[in-house]
């Protein structure tokens, strides 16, 4: 479990095809393996990846033809930058919200517009997520959790202050690229105790 707080960029060191599936070292000296193990997860931009292998710079990881085919990791090229965040201890804070590192499907930014200091993002989200997003409900994106600011149809918005620009790979997107999401945890468990009950 994480909380969509960005704890440093790292960098794709290498990409190994490894029977169909691929293995990945990302460079994160900033990230800190003194409280990490072999077998520990960590969150790459959003994706919940087991850590097999780790020195004082890098991790690797392996990532599963699924993971690759529903999420950006198979797209990512040497020297890309990743968000990464080690998971949540329970005498931690949660300063964002609670986040599984389980992307449930691939958006793309729509439109960046200047807000004053900050950015206002627009994304698109497939339809069958679109009734999990709310107006001030949690989302994250990329790894990061973000609040919604208005919902229209499959478009989302959020406000981005320059502090989440500068310490995540918000930095370096673009409209037209696309970004991993993950609904809100609690949305999924209500819709599922709905179902439930209906049923």
């Amino acid at each position: 479990m994480f909380t969509g707080i960005i704890q440093t960029v790292g960098t794709v060191a290498s990409i190994e095809p490894r029977g169909g599936d691929v293995r990945l070292t990302i460079g994160a000296r900033d990230l800190g393996f003194d409280d990490v193990a072999v077998g520990d997860s960590i969150c790459v931009s959003g994706v919940c990846l087991t850590a097999i292998a780790l020195d004082g710079a890098q991790f690797a990881a392996d990532v599963s033809v699924e993971t690759l085919s529903c999420t950006t990791l198979g797209a990512l090229k040497i020297g890309n930058g990743v968000n990464l965040e080690k998971p949540l201890r329970l005498a931690d804070r949660l300063g964002g919200h609670l986040v599984a590192g389980h992307v449930d499907g691939v958006g793309k930014v729509i439109a960046v517009a200047p807000d004053a200091r900050s950015q206002r993002w627009t994304f698109e989200l497939p339809d069958a997520l679109a009734r999990y997003v709310a107006a001030k409900g949690s989302i994250c994106i990329d790894g990061v959790s973000l609040t919604v600011n208005e919902v229209e149809h499959n478009r989302f918005g959020v406000n981005l202050i320059p502090h989440t620009i500068d310490v995540t790979t918000f930095r370096d997107k673009r409209a037209g690229d696309a970004v991993n999401i993950e609904v809100d945890l609690i949305a999924r468990y209500v819709e599922r105790l709905r179902l439930g009950e209906a049923s």
